[in-house]
């Protein structure tokens, strides 16, 4: 299930809503001080973080996201001041919705806890990048049940709002793999790296609540209106009804053809799939039951639980699909990529090279064979492809392990962790300039995210 401060969406604010909005504005502005006096906190690179989903990134969003140039340190003490208010009041926020605010009355006011070590505040902005992750996520799924309802004109503004805050989490990701890195190396400038992300991770909240109130009300889940809403969920889940019976004939159809191994990625989505939509029919039965009642804001809350549901079971149908699409492509692929690589190490003896690739051709010749496995294989064996069929290859495998770790992050919300989401974020950085590291690190995202999955306390749902 997701936290508050993912799924903080009824419009009656409670006291930990009241926490989350107060740490926005608090932390918000507070980063806005240290960005003034201290550019070098975010990223440096000089060119501006890309927005990764399938919509064009508005003005507003790809500026967000514009790494700032050096800093100047003649103002280093104003933005210790203003990292260390930034992360005073973070950790005052946080504490209080947990009901641990560790502070005393001092004339009428709450004194501040003192400001933690690296390593504290390391794992505070580790959780925090991994709910602000699934808080854009959670989002993106209720604008797509929107756009169905009402249209991709009138959903524009919030998507707008979405596609800012996404860019404003991939800085902060990018942040964060800078600071995996090592980058920078002294104290003090890593702790005002991690006020950076804690300020990006504000921001990025802080978007989606500015249009909260108005998606509300567009999507009328109050008083009579809620009916069309449901409407529109449920004739997802009717969709979705076939779809899974679908998917399921096609994992046993690849796996026939490619074999297990080549299906791994995709085992159990089905079954998974059909447990998402025995949870959605119960509670979307709740939210007809309470808006008879006219109970409304029981009824939207049971509304979203069901729009969850149905979302992560047509996450895990298409993986099944986009694996059915790769696998295809890959085996189109292999033959020609075998030749081109033979082609690319002609003329220098490398043996371990030409082990890869006789191996590759006696695994075409027994069969079955998991062709993407096969294709990573000749890419690496040939070295960075420059064009042609291995640069193609090459994207083809990158592209699908990036989907396969993101669909993996996508439908084990609240069980993975920051790790794992800074690697993939960063593979989708280098996929979009087609760099062959791409691979490996969303490989290594997807280790990552089973790991987590493994020692977490949570049972898959």
């Amino acid at each position: 299930m997701t936290s508050s401060l993912i799924r903080g969406r009824p419009r009656r604010a409670s006291p930990s809503h009241i926490s989350v909005r107060i740490v926005h504005t608090l932390v918000g502005g507070l980063a806005g001080v240290v960005w003034l006096v201290l550019p070098g906190m975010t990223i440096n690179t000089g060119a501006p973080v890309p927005d990764t989903r399938a919509h064009p990134p508005a003005a507003s969003a790809s500026d967000a996201a514009r790494d700032e140039t050096s800093a100047t340190y003649l103002l280093l003490p104003l933005a210790v001041v203003g990292a260390a208010g930034i992360l005073a009041g973070y950790v005052v926020v946080r504490r209080a919705r947990h009901g641990r605010t560790r502070a005393e009355p001092a004339g009428g006011r709450l004194v501040p806890a003192a400001l933690p070590d690296l390593a504290e505040l390391d794992g505070r902005t580790r959780a925090l990048l991994a709910e602000t992750d699934d808080r854009v996520r959670a989002d993106g799924e209720e604008l797509d049940f929107a756009e169905e309802r009402a249209g991709a004109e009138a959903v524009a503004p919030f998507a707008q709002a979405l596609e800012g805050a996404e860019a404003e989490l991939a800085a902060a990701f990018r942040m964060r793999q800078r600071y995996d890195d090592g980058v920078p190396g002294d104290d003090t400038a890593r702790r005002h790296l991690l006020a950076g992300i804690v300020g990006r991770c504000a921001e990025a909240v802080r978007r989606l609540d500015a249009r909260r109130e108005a998606l509300d009300r567009l999507r009328a889940l109050e008083g009579d209106g809620l009916g069309p809403a449901l409407e529109v969920a449920e004739a997802r889940f009717r969709d979705l009804t076939g779809s899974i019976a679908a998917a399921g004939a096609t994992v046993a159809d690849l796996t026939g053809r490619y074999g297990r191994t080549a299906t791994a990625s995709v085992a159990g989505h089905v079954e998974r799939a059909k447990d998402r939509l025995v949870s959605a029919t119960t509670v979307l039965n709740q939210a007809r039951q309470s808006s008879d009642l006219g109970e409304a804001e029981q009824a939207a809350r049971h509304l979203r639980a069901a729009e969850e549901d149905i979302a992560l079971a047509a996450s895990l149908v298409a993986g099944v699909d986009r694996l059915a699409a790769a696998l295809t492509a890959a085996a189109s692929l292999v033959p020609a990529a075998l030749t081109g690589a033979e082609a690319a190490l002609a003329g220098r003896r490398d043996p371990a090279a030409d082990r890869v690739l006789t191996g590759v051709r006696e695994d075409l010749i027994a069969g079955p064979y998991d062709p993407l496995d096969a294709l990573r294989r000749i890419v690496r064996a040939a070295g960075p492809p420059r064009d042609g069929v291995l640069s193609a290859a090459a994207r083809l495998v990158a592209r699908h392990s990036v989907t396969t770790a993101d669909d993996f992050v996508a439908t084990h919300r609240g069980q993975v962790g920051a790790e794992a989401r800074t690697r993939l974020a960063e593979a989708r950085r280098l996929l979009l300039s087609e760099d062959p590291a791409a691979d490996p690190l969303a490989v290594r995202a997807l280790e990552l995210a089973e790991q987590d999955i493994s020692r977490s306390p949570q049972a898959p749902r």
